[in-house]
């Protein structure tokens, strides 16, 4: 029987679980392995698959690395699963520089370890570009195109909600709450599918402390509930500085722990976070 090595990692209690793809067996497909793997009941359990990729010098980037999700389907970008990945190159000592470039489905990102807390225990700063307000990149359906997509309207079972969007390597739909006594994980399941986006989104629920703090709940596309999302943390951020409710550096509390964004004035996002070793282990094919 083949046995496919693998490492899981977890930010903020966001877990993935960190596959080089030389590891999978040619007629293996990664979607199948990832549904399997993930399931909390019959698997490994996580909230999604990073796959690792040594790429040529002529490249320019280092790594490539492929995020998929729970159910199967490929994410564009996942900030805590690529940390989860570059923290995998560290702690197999795969990589020992200080900065690497990380390519993905939405583009080159920069990784910076900051900290080595103890092996396999890191703190990374990553630039993750730039956010995307227009209503075909984000993309969202509307009656003509928009260049923000701030305060809308769109039309839940009988009721209507106010959904903020934007592009930050996944889709995000911000809703701004005074707390989170309602049934958030019901409307994040509703709005991830809506028809409204054509590529499902990720949910975020944001609760403003301050002009510096504010906290939130995720629901990510093709996975659900989560603890935390570097993607979501960067979303809520972006659109609570865009809308005018904090400044432009903002710390995003979740259940799992506090993300760290900053929303530079060239438009580049930096998100700090750290990534936290679980276990290693081997999954049968």
């Amino acid at each position: 029987m083949t046995a496919i090595p693998f490492c899981k990692f977890e930010g903020f209690g966001n877990d993935y679980i960190v596959i080089e793809r030389s590891e999978i067996p040619e007629n293996t497909s990664a979607s199948d392995l990832t549904r399997s793997i993930c399931d909390r009941h019959k698997g490994v359990g996580s909230d999604g698959v990073a796959i690792l990729e040594k790429l040529d010098f002529e490249e320019p980037a280092d790594y490539s690395c492929e995020i998929i999700n729970p159910d199967g389907s490929v994410a564009g970008f996942s900030g805590n699963g690529t940390r989860c990945a570059v923290a995998y190159l560290h702690f197999k000592k795969l990589w020992t520089q200080q900065g690497l470039k990380l390519r993905t489905r939405s583009g080159i990102k920069n990784y910076t370890l900051l900290e080595t807390i103890s092996d396999g225990h890191y703190w990374f700063e990553a630039e993750i570009g730039k956010p995307k307000f227009h209503s075909d990149e984000i993309p969202i359906a509307t009656e003509f195109p928009m260049e923000t997509v701030i305060d809308r309207a769109i039309p839940v079972g009988r009721a209507w909600v106010s959904i903020n969007a934007v592009n930050v390597g996944n889709p995000v739909a911000a809703v701004f709450v005074d707390g989170f006594e309602t049934d958030w994980r019901g409307l994040g399941k509703e709005l991830e599918s809506h028809g409204a986006f054509p590529e499902r989104t990720n949910v975020v629920f944001i609760k403003v402390l301050d002009v510096e703090n504010i906290e939130v709940r995720i629901w990510e596309r093709g996975a659900g509930e989560t603890s935390a999302s570097g993607t979501c943390a960067s979303g809520a951020a972006i659109l609570s500085a865009f809308t005018g409710r904090t400044e432009r550096t903002v710390s995003v509390q979740s259940p799992g722990g506090v993300t760290e964004v900053y929303w530079r004035d060239d438009d580049e996002i930096l998100l700090t976070g750290r990534a936290d070793l679980a276990y290693c282990g081997e999954w049968p094919v």
